[in-house]
């Protein structure tokens, strides 16, 4: 396609980012309202760099869900680990037993697990094989300026094409250069603190259980995988972090087993090691002049509670309801009103997720032994209290609240 033909080119929807987030939403807008519905997702890196993503990712009943229904999940479902139960510890480093203090089983529904873990390239690759099939416009070029003329805006590209659209889309990430070029202030902090992310090899079955140790420095997550494999998410200050992945193989292996413990065996790591830095920020609006923010664009949280991507899948429920809705009723899609209901669907539920999980990860991750003693006992008071410990499953699974039509499995 030419610079003059794309430049001429009107669409529906632009969506800049070709992560889950972008290419989830998407589909969802293909799948329900076809072809005559144009919808482009450009992104320079698209597919190539996400598919070399070692990490994995938890997909909550809710977006597991949206993934049925969109006709994703068959397609990763071999590859989807159920997490089978969970259980939770406290204690310090050198403590010899780590005391189980809440134990969750992980069904949501009976014979529904709450999550499965899934390493992020499987995911991403089928999304992109999904959104090719579909007939969907993939762009393997960044948006670099964006300008409005009222009743469309149109998108720049790195390579000197232009697009115009009805609604632009910021799937870009968390230093998205839409919204600060729409000037959206973002409010948090960092934590001073970073996750150590790898995948490692054990001798014995996981049986799918997942486990969360809360140790002083901060959770140390196993999760586990398809096969004898786990996932290891594991929160250090940010200079320690940095002083462990530097160690050498030997000394590195003696700082992962003395967190890891030998309940699974003999460890070994898999691939490479990682450190994210970790903060908190919530952009100050969703929204501005024909532009929707999703995903890390939108928001940031810790990931204590393995929230992040799925927050983002909610942000993409809601705004595929919010814009086939319109569509259906033959209203412009990037109007005020439509992006309205949008933001006032998503924004308040993401800070008191975002709160929260600041909240966990500052109660826990600390040396105070007074504390330690109220959060156990918390802990336990949770544990003898079926009905709650039900409420935060279905919490965590995506399904309190004004829940979208597609984390329920409903069709748009």
């Amino acid at each position: 396609m030419t610079s003059d033909n794309m430049a001429n080119t009107n669409i529906d929807v632009l969506i800049a980012g070709g992560g889950f987030a972008g290419l989830t939403l998407a589909i969802a807008l293909r799948t329900a309202l076809g072809p005559s519905f144009a919808v482009t997702v450009a992104d320079p890196a698209l597919v190539a760099n996400y598919a070399k993503d070692e990490r994995a990712s938890a997909i909550v009943t809710g977006a597991r869900r949206l993934y049925e229904t969109i006709g994703v999940w068959d397609e990763v479902a071999a590859q989807a680990q159920p997490i089978l139960d969970m259980v939770v510890t406290d204690s310090k480093l050198g403590d010899a037993v780590r005391p189980v203090f809440l134990a969750f089983s992980g069904d949501v529904e009976p014979g529904e697990p709450f999550a499965h873990m899934i390493e992020n390239r499987y995911l991403v690759e089928v999304l992109a094989a999904k959104a090719k099939a579909d007939g969907i416009d993939l762009q393997s070029s960044a948006v670099s300026k964006v300008s409005h003329d009222g009743e469309g805006v149109t998108a720049g590209f790195a390579d000197g094409t232009a697009l115009r659209a009805r609604l632009l889309v910021a799937a870009d990430g968390a230093r998205s250069a839409i919204r600060q070029n729409a000037g959206i202030a973002t409010h948090g902090w960092n934590y001073g603190q970073s996750a150590i992310v790898i995948n490692v090899g054990h001798e014995r079955d996981h049986d799918g259980r997942a486990e969360e140790h809360f140790l002083p420095a901060g959770p140390f997550a196993i999760l586990p995988l398809k096969g004898r494999r786990s996932s290891i998410v594991w929160t250090e200050a940010a200079q320690e972090a940095e002083r462990i992945v530097a160690l050498p193989d030997d000394a590195f292996h003696a700082e992962l087993e003395q967190r890891f413990k030998l309940q699974l065996g003999e460890i070994s790591v898999l691939g490479a090691r990682r450190v994210h830095p970790l903060g908190f920020f919530v952009a100050r609006s969703f929204i501005a002049e024909r532009i929707a923010l999703i995903g890390d664009a939108a928001h940031v949280i810790h990931p204590i509670a393995g929230q992040g991507l799925n927050m983002g899948l909610k942000d993409v429920a809601a705004l595929a309801e919010v814009i086939v809705d319109a569509a259906r009723l033959g209203l412009d899609p990037g109007t005020a009103n439509v992006l309205d209901r949008y933001q006032r669907w998503r924004r308040f539920d993401t800070m008191a997720m975002g709160l929260a999980t600041d909240g966990l990860n500052r109660l826990f991750s600390n040396r105070s032994d007074v504390l330690r003693l109220a959060r156990d006992v918390g802990l336990g008071l949770v544990e003898r209290i079926p009905n709650l410990k039900r409420l935060l499953i279905r919490e965590a699974a995506g399904l309190v609240g004004e829940v979208p039509k597609l984390l329920r499995g409903e069709v748009l």
